[in-house]
């Protein structure tokens, strides 16, 4: 599947959507701490967006000119970056990992119900 601006943005505001209702129903019900869930819902968004656009505004292009390994190291050195801040978080902040993980699956989710939604996004 080949993500385009306008479906990264329906994936984000589906992420949004799901992580307020979340937070909505279940932190006042003490189900899941809300700074967890925040942290972990904006952590995979924002690396999410940096994924898809930095694949196509970084490395296309230097595909197209024969760099593929600076686009390569690239792509490492934001993973290596994201990994680093993720341990940050956990031995720093000392978030509920529950909570953490809810706010990462909502945009699993919401990459699902863009899939069953727009089927004619997997053929482009």
């Amino acid at each position: 599947m080949k993500l385009h601006g306008p479906q990264l943005l329906w994936i984000e505001f589906w992420h949004g959507i799901l992580l307020l209702a979340l937070f909505a129903l279940l932190v006042p019900l003490r189900v899941l701490e809300p700074w967890g869930l925040l942290i972990g819902g904006l952590f995979m968004g924002l690396n999410f967006l940096l994924l898809g656009y930095g694949i196509r505004w970084v490395l296309t292009p230097f595909a197209g000119k024969g760099r593929v390994r600076a686009g390569i190291f690239l792509l490492l050195l934001k993973f290596g970056l994201f990994l680093a801040l993720l341990g940050a978080i956990f031995f720093r902040i000392q978030l509920d990992a529950v909570s953490f993980a809810a706010g990462v699956t909502c945009l699993l989710v919401a990459i699902v119900m863009a899939g069953f939604w727009f089927p004619q996004w997997k053929g482009e």
